[in-house]
């Protein structure tokens, strides 16, 4: 049995991994315990307002790399424990069966060798599934340099995983992972990848990662700018067919001469995921957003500052506009473009129907026009601080699922995340990985 001292370790050493979200699934129980709902599991709440919780948990944290940025790395003193599969399995159910969690997030440090590693991982999955007949989400972690038939074998039983791709340069990851490479990082997903598309094309019935696989890196521990971040994530989305990316602020955990002394702030983390958004569901490219060797603007969002850079498709009028221009109005979102789109079918819009359309209207003004009407500024010179004003008041932080002190579970309120499908294309653009990483 698991005791609380290593459990604590273990579970403290997992909180600093984000690239988990809803599961989408949809696994279905033929009888044991639990569901991969299609709305998902992690710390958050689905749409019809259920809270659902993962346990995050390590298998070990005595690791064989020596990562700059990791508080798990080998040559740091800190206190270390591992469980087995068996412990962890048990502990799952057990857990799962007084309601505290409904499902598992599993990762580790590198114990020993990368296979034996994944092989305890596998063998943990296994044991949910096949003894505790578990069929709630589960979210595994693949291992760098371990073999294709255990990532494949733990395909055959997880819901998702994920490969953290760390950092945004090959240059970057000499420095700070020397011992993880990028080929170390890409081709486990692209190994799943081309495992998914062949279960696919051969519609075999058996689930093969059926949520699909996310990454995330650290954003501020390397002196990479946004923009070349930014293309990164596009090329991860376009090559890889990620369900997410995901962007973990740097925060020093551990001195080293170099490593940045001072956090990355959740600010820049909190405009990379605003320009991920854009790229997944309003059609923007990365090209579009930021310049490669720029970054973000800090005082506005990436859609605003798109738009104060292409005047000339500006103003739009409402009751004409096609939906991809509609989309690039900054305080129209996805759903508020539909419903213009539908309303404008049996009436004229005017103001007032937007504001009940939740248009923000103080972002909108700026770059719509209403049945003819302009009612943004007059002097477009003033446009920027009014927008960089309107965003004065609104939090911009990240949310967090662990308070700051002793790394316990805190759910936050708020809505869940929506499961929306991956917008554009889905090519091959193995290329610009290539030269982005």
């Amino acid at each position: 049995m698991l005791d609380e001292r290593r459990l604590k370790i273990l579970t403290e050493g997992a909180r600093f991994d984000v690239s988990c979200s809803s599961s989408g699934s949809g696994r279905k129980n033929p009888g044991g315990m639990g569901n991969g709902y299609p709305a998902g599991c992690c710390h958050s709440f689905t749409p019809d307002g259920r809270c659902v919780s993962l346990l995050k948990i390590l298998l070990s944290n005595d690791c064989i790399f020596s990562c700059k940025y990791c508080m798990n790395r080998s040559d740091l003193d800190i206190p270390r424990a591992s469980a087995s599969p068996e412990e962890i399995a048990e502990l799952t159910a057990d857990f799962y069966k007084r309601n505290y969690i409904e499902g598992l997030f599993l990762s580790s440090a590198i114990v020993k060798s990368p296979n034996e590693t994944m092989e305890r991982l596998v063998r943990t999955v296994k044991l949910l599934r096949i003894k505790y007949r578990f069929h709630g989400y589960i979210h595994v972690k693949e291992i760098p340099y371990a073999d294709e038939g255990l990532i494949f074998e733990a395909a055959k039983y997880a819901d998702r995983m994920s490969s953290n791709i760390e950092l945004p340069s090959e240059k970057s990851l000499k420095l700070l992972a020397p011992q993880k490479s990028k080929q170390s990082l890409l081709l486990p997903m692209k190994q799943l990848e081309n495992g998914r598309q062949l279960v696919k094309a051969e519609r075999k019935k058996e689930l093969f990662l059926p949520a699909g696989q996310t990454t995330q890196m650290i954003v501020g521990a390397s002196p990479e700018r946004d923009g070349q971040i930014v293309r990164l994530t596009q090329a991860l989305y376009r090559g890889m067919n990620l369900r997410r990316v995901y962007f973990s602020s740097y925060v020093p955990l551990v001195q080293d001469s170099l490593l940045p002394d001072l956090p990355a702030g959740q600010l820049r983390e909190h405009r990379l995921y605003q320009a991920d958004w854009l790229l997944r569901f309003y059609g923007f490219s990365a090209e579009e957003i930021v310049p490669e060797n720029e970054d973000l603007a800090p005082d506005l969002d990436p859609k605003c500052a798109w738009a104060l850079r292409n005047l000339q498709y500006f103003p739009v009028e409402v009751n004409r506009a096609p939906l991809e221009l509609l989309l690039r109005v900054p305080g129209i979102g996805g759903k508020s473009a539909k419903k213009i789109l539908e309303a404008r079918k049996y009436t004229t819009l005017r103001p007032e129907h937007l504001k009940k359309m939740r248009v923000v209207l103080k972002r909108a003004r700026h770059f719509i026009t209403v049945g003819g009407v302009y009612a943004g500024a007059k002097d477009f010179r003033q446009v920027r601080g009014l927008l960089a004003a309107a965003e004065t008041g609104e939090n911009a932080r990240q949310m967090s699922f662990f308070d700051g002190e002793n790394g316990q579970f805190r759910l936050p309120g708020g809505k869940a995340e929506e499961n929306f499908r991956l917008y554009g294309t889905k090519e091959t653009a193995l290329s610009a990985l290539t030269g982005e990483l």
